[in-house]
């Protein structure tokens, strides 16, 4: 059996440079006490010989891991994707390592993963779409790291948070299926993610009521449902047997709106001219689709990388603050003027 090769140390090192243990140790850190060319031949022979940090080792010294934990929801909803990356990008350009946790969408497991998570002694967490929300306030002394929350679900205030415009994307792009014409509306919802349900539905209604219930007819569906596939179908299904029938669905997300074109095309509508379907995210499945979708965008990897800068400047004492990103309106194909009246429109 080929045995294994010893690893090189920081002895290694020093027997090779012909300095001392703490020199070799100082030049690695980059301490200022040890000169440039100093340090850059301790680098070269570090390099010659393999040396490899034991991150184990230096978590001892630094009583730091140099890792942090990423509590998502599902790797099966695809808007996790983007967040992921942008939280891996600016963990790796500041040296951290990231460990990947799923909460199921569940505030009994979002508990349970994030204890584990801080019995392994990450530096800090960020947790997307919590189900917990402000009672991390609570929960900090006994985790002993810092939580920075991305798109908090929870009702209620947390202070280290970034989160995107839900009312204000909700309300822009209602106001522009408005603006071409349509004046019965549904929005499909989801209440299961409390916070941004309320808000998007809020912003819906807000756009709406600025006309009037004499100008526009609006309402909420709620549709059950396995997935956000599903809802959006079922959303679809009810949008058909109201009376006025709606001549376009503001759905809570992409995937509810994917949902729902998927069902019109099943019922030999034709999207936007016979109902204009709209979403909230922009993700990539969003252009794939037939016709592609209108949708609000989330600046997905530049909210990760956000979160992790937040979660730094925690680790350094700084105060934790709460982050509103801009939403903005993508404009495509699965949006335009409604045909005819709603009231005009025939059964199918």
């Amino acid at each position: 059996m080929r045995r294994v090769a010893a690893r090189a140390s920081i002895k290694d090192i020093a027997r090779c440079a012909g300095v001392s243990h703490s020199t070799v140790s100082r030049a690695l850190r980059g301490d200022r006490r040890i000169s440039a060319a100093t340090a850059a031949r301790i680098r070269e022979v570090a390099a010659a010989v393999g040396y490899v940090p034991h991150a184990a080792a230096r978590a001892l010294v630094t009583c730091r891991s140099a890792v942090v934990g990423l509590v998502v929801t599902t790797l099966a909803d695809p808007f996790v994707a983007e967040i992921v990356a942008g939280v891996e990008e600016a963990a790796t350009l500041s040296g951290y390592s990231v460990l990947l946790a799923t909460s199921a969408n569940e505030e009994r497991r979002e508990l349970a993963v994030v204890r584990m998570l801080a019995e392994r002694r990450v530096d800090g967490l960020i947790v997307t779409a919590s189900r917990l929300g402000e009672r991390y306030g609570e929960l900090l002394q006994k985790l002993g790291v810092p939580v920075v929350l991305i798109n908090n679900q929870a009702i209620g205030d947390y202070a280290s948070s970034v989160r995107i415009d839900d009312f204000g994307g909700a309300k822009e792009v209602t106001a522009f299926l408005l603006s071409l014409g349509h004046r019965s509306l549904a929005f499909v919802g989801c209440p299961d993610r409390p916070r941004s349900h309320s808000l998007r539905r809020s912003g819906f209604e807000a756009a709406c009521s600025e006309l009037g219930p004499e100008e526009v007819c609006w309402q909420t569906l709620l549709p059950s449902g396995q997935d956000d596939l599903e809802r959006g179908a079922g959303g679809l299904e009810m949008a058909l047997k109201l009376r006025p029938r709606p001549t376009a669905l503001v759905c809570y997300n992409d995937m509810t709106a994917i949902g729902a074109l998927l069902s019109a095309r099943e019922h030999g509508l034709n999207v936007p001219a016979d109902i204009s379907i709209v979403g909230f995210d922009d993700i990539r499945e969003a252009t794939f689709v037939c016709p592609p979708l209108t949708t609000v965008h989330q600046p997905r990897r530049e909210m990760g990388g956000s979160a992790f800068e937040m979660l730094q400047g925690l680790l350094a004492g700084q105060p934790g603050r709460d982050v509103l990103v801009p939403a903005r309106l993508i404009v495509r194909s699965s949006a335009g003027p409604p045909a005819c009246s709603a009231a005009q429109l025939h059964d199918r």
